[in-house]
This record gives structure tokens, C-alpha cells and sequence, in this order.
């Protein structure tokens, strides 16, 4: 069967229409041209593809903690689109259990865009979001994640991590970070999403560098624990990405159809609650 013919569930999108959803004020970076990317252009991007239902992502760029946009979205299809958002630390428990019942998973970390010292005062938060059984989104990049993990010790919070953990091919399988990535893996108290290639792939696509990565992640976390995502609509890449590549590209990673079932849907649909059918 074709990768496009296959159920998919897309675990990492974002929308940026400035036109129905004006940016910020004090937005750090306003995504221009091809970054745009309204719910009804995601919409096409799903039917073409093949693609069910998507996880959309709170950019920081843009929006910050403005959730709008994508609140709108999933409440014009809820059936098919659930969100993470970008929150203040001080979010009021209220407001959660609120953006939980509008379809929001869990509560985005950007540790590249906002840097560690941004999040050790996020302790309230992190119990709220573990009350509520909440995911904590986390993006870190290189050595970050060893910085992060104290916070969440000793808690029972759960876990997603973006991007791979977006390690440093250059510095290879062993790199503390990336080990330590692996042993959240094999504790069963995380999951992984398998996307963001080009942020640490030192490579043009097909990012042959980063594949040791991804097996290893799959390796570590299972399929179980692991899910697909696109990053689409490739908000500052550094060249070209499309689509269909992508997708091509995970059913050459993974061969086989079961694997790829669990990790394009069974998985993502079990741990976000996504309905079937």
C-alpha cells in the first residue's frame, strides 16, 4: 500500500493566518509568504496527502501566547484537529481545564526560542498540567535537555518530545543529551515525536545524518511511544521542504506496514485521544 493511501495522523503543524488572526504586537519574528498557512490551506494539505486528523502546534513566532488561531480551527473541526498551546506560567487552572475541554492536549516549552533560564520558574505550571494529565511539549536542541529533565523529575508528568530532541549529528549517538533521551524512552514515561529533521540535520533531504537518530529513538521509545509529524508549513527552514518528501521519506525508514501503523495512527490516536473513524 502507498504511504498516502495509509491513515496518517500529522503531530506537528502550525497555523499562521494574519489576515483572520492579526500577529502580535511584540511577535519576535511575523512568517511571511510561503510560511502562511490558514487552516483552509492546511485542509487541502491533509486531503492531498492523505492525512486524517493533526496535532496543531502554538508557534511562538507570530502569536506567542495568543492561542486564537488555532482554537479556532480545531473548534470548526474537532473531530479531526487537537492543539497544543503556548500559556504564561502563571495560567490560572481554570484556563487550562478551559483550553483542555477546547481540544488542547498539552502546553508547548520552546527552549531554543526562549533559552532554559525562561522555564525554571515553571514549577506551578508543570503541577497543574500534571493534574489535569496534561502533556508538557518539550523542544530543546544540542546539550538542553540536561538542563530541562530536573524539573520534571520525580514527577509523573507526561512527556512529549518534539523534533528528535534535536541532537548534533556531528557529535553522534553518545552525546549525553541524546543518552539521556533514550533513557526517558526506556523508562515509558515519554514519547517521541519523529519530525524536524531539517532543525539538526546537518544534511539537504533526504537527511541521511539523521536517521541513527530516529532508529535509535525507535529503538528506545517503541512504537508505542513514538508518532510522525511534519512540521509543515516549515516556518524558517533554511531551504525547500515539501510534503509528499517527507512522507516518502518515513515509508523508506520504515518498511514495514504494522511499524508504520502504529507510529502514523495507533499511537498518536491512543495517547491524544483522537476518535476513530
Amino acid at each position: 500500500m502507498s504511504i498516502f493511501n495509509e491513515a496518517k495522523i500529522d503531530c506537528h503543524c502550525h497555523l499562521l493566518d494574519p489576515v483572520g488572526f492579526p500577529y502580535t504586537a511584540a511577535t519576535h519574528y511575523k512568517p511571511a509568504g510561503q510560511e502562511i498557512s490558514t487552516r483552509q490551506q492546511l485542509h487541502h494539505v491533509m486531503q492531498a496527502h492523505g492525512v486524517v486528523r493533526a496535532l496543531l502546534v502554538q508557534p511562538n513566532s507570530g502569536y506567542g501566547e495568543d492561542n486564537s488561531c488555532m482554537l479556532a480551527a480545531i473548534a470548526a473541526n474537532p473531530h479531526r484537529l487537537k492543539g497544543v498551546a503556548v500559556v504564561p506560567h502563571d495560567v490560572s487552572l481554570a484556563e487550562l481545564q478551559r483550553l483542555k475541554g477546547a481540544g488542547i492536549v498539552g502546553v508547548a516549552f520552546n527552549v531554543p526560542f526562549h533559552g532554559i533560564d525562561y522555564y525554571l520558574n515553571s514549577g506551578s505550571l508543570l503541577a497543574k498540567l500534571e493534574s489535569l494529565d496534561m502533556f508538557l511539549q518539550i523542544q530543546v536542541q544540542d546539550d538542553q535537555l540536561l538542563s530541562l529533565l530536573p524539573l520534571v523529575q520525580g514527577s509523573r508528568l507526561r512527556l512529549l518530545i518534539d523534533h528528535c530532541g534535536r541532537p548534533d549529528p556531528a557529535l553522534g549517538l553518545q552525546q549525553p543529551a541524546f543518552q539521556a533521551l533514550l533513557a526517558l524512552g526506556r523508562s515509558g514515561r515519554a514519547s517521541v515525536k519523529l519530525s524536524g529533521y531539517i532543525k539538526f540535520s546537518q544534511l539537504s533531504h533526504p537527511y541521511e545524518d539523521a536517521w541513527p537518530f530516529v532508529r535509535a529513538l525507535v529503538e528506545a521509545f517503541t512504537a508505542d511511544a513514538c508518532m510522525w509529524g511534519s512540521d509543515w508549513p516549515f516556518l524558517r527552514a533554511p531551504e525547500r521542504v515539501d510534503y509528499a518528501p517527507l512522507l516518502t521519506l518515513f515509508a523508506e525508514l520504515f518498511p514495514n506496514e504494522a511499524e508504520r501503523r502504529k507510529i502514523l495512527w495507533d499511537t498518536p490516536s491512543r495517547l491524544f485521544g483522537f476518535a476513530e473513524g
